[in-house]
């Protein structure tokens, strides 16, 4: 379980150390991550811009939007795979996923040039949309 924790510890750390910017209308704000699904009293662990390979400066805006998706979605997915429960832990993680597949899809279509790249964002988000809401049904039916 030490060990567990640690490689999710650094995968969290991985995730957040890009960067740390400014939150936007991203998919968090749209799709709420379960309270269940939340690891509380869990110290996540702090970053500095130093730590990222590119600094934001260098950072295209469709980057920064991506990296803040990546970032929150890590986040959530530490404290899914938090839970003691197998099935919680999967189902969570999975609800933090689709949030990041959102957040990913909102990007591309609001910096994207593509048609076809931007229906394929609109179709994501359609299906990703409705998967979290079942599993977040399932969450406040089968999570303590």
């Amino acid at each position: 379980m030490k060990t567990f924790t640690n490689v999710a510890l650094s995968m969290a750390t991985a995730a957040a150390s890009f960067v740390i910017l400014p939150s936007g209308a991203s998919a968090q704000s749209t799709m709420a991550y379960p309270e269940k699904c939340k690891s509380h009293g869990m110290d996540m662990p702090k970053t500095d811009m130093s730590a990222a390979g590119m600094q934001m400066g260098e950072m295209t805006d469709y980057q920064k939007a991506s990296m803040e998706g990546m970032k929150n979605m890590g986040m959530n997915m530490m404290q899914g795979m938090m839970k003691k429960d197998a099935d919680v832990s999967f189902v969570c993680g999975m609800i933090a996923h689709h949030i990041g597949a959102i957040s990913m899809s909102e990007a591309e279509l609001k910096y994207g040039d593509n048609d076809e790249a931007k229906q394929m964002a609109r179709k994501v988000i359609e299906a990703q949309k409705k998967e979290i809401e079942e599993m977040s049904k399932w969450v406040d039916k089968e999570a303590n």
